[in-house]
């Protein structure tokens, strides 16, 4: 990852959110407390229902927390407003669905443009980023093709770059290897760390996928809308066994 600083990306206290309303109201978080270093790579992991989605909806300002305080890179969407949130959104946060989300009737650089189109960028330089981005991880031979001409562990590179190629300092990813096979989802862990240590980027990443918890810096386990315990991720401890080797 990249250097991990104590000035946090993200910063949760007492977070709450509930749907519906009444007897039918369900508590979806009940007072999260969560700091995401800057440079870090968070995990979110639980069972099904416990808040995990919810959450990084929050953190990503998708939706609006009910109770709390929450601050993302030194800003609080309540007080940026919808069309603030909307802005900041665009430029500072990357989003990788479990689903891809890929736009079929697009190419594959087409749809990897969009978030810079977005943000105003015209489309010829946009266009270019996209390819730019698209040789990044290792699709530069397919940016003509549509989505459905690639295979699943494709498509999710084409998410990840999606996610990337307007420069944001904080991704969020929701189960971006559930759909696939192990070989294929260590390659895009390994694709989003190494894209990660190359700049100021931090990454929160839900997954039950007990296979790439070797890439965390640290795990948040969730239960019924709580965070109910931190540890040290794996990557974490490699990093500091090295350290300890070199000094030798």
């Amino acid at each position: 990852m990249s250097t991990i600083t104590d000035k946090p990306a993200v910063w949760c206290k007492g977070v709450v959110k509930t749907y519906g309303k009444g007897d039918s109201a369900v508590r979806a978080l009940r007072g999260v407390d969560l700091e995401v270093h800057r440079g870090e790579l968070m995990m979110l992991v639980g069972p099904s229902g416990c808040g995990k989605t919810t959450l990084i909806s929050v953190i990503a300002g998708v939706l609006d927390r009910d109770g709390g305080e929450c601050s993302v890179l030194g800003e609080d969407y309540r007080a940026l407003g919808p069309a603030g949130t909307t802005r900041f959104r665009a430029k500072n946060v990357g989003f990788v669905f479990q689903a891809f989300n890929l736009i079929p009737t697009l190419t594959i650089a087409d749809n990897v443009s969009v978030p810079l189109l977005i943000n105003g960028v015209r489309r010829h330089e946009a266009h270019r980023a996209a390819c730019e981005m698209l040789e990044r991880v290792g699709l530069g031979n397919r940016t003509g093709e549509l989505p459905n001409r690639l295979s699943g562990g494709q498509q999710q590179r084409v998410a990840i770059a999606r996610a990337l190629v307007h420069q944001p300092r904080l991704l969020v990813c929701d189960e971006p290897t559930s759909a696939l096979d192990h070989a294929t989802g260590g390659k895009v862990m390994e694709l989003l760390v190494g894209v990660a240590k190359q700049g100021d980027l931090s990454l929160v990443v839900v997954t039950h996928d007990a296979r790439i918890f070797e890439f965390a810096d640290r795990i948040a386990e969730m239960d019924d809308g709580r965070i109910v315990r931190l540890s040290r991720g794996q990557s974490h401890t490699h990093a500091e066994a090295a350290a300890q080797q070199g000094a030798k």
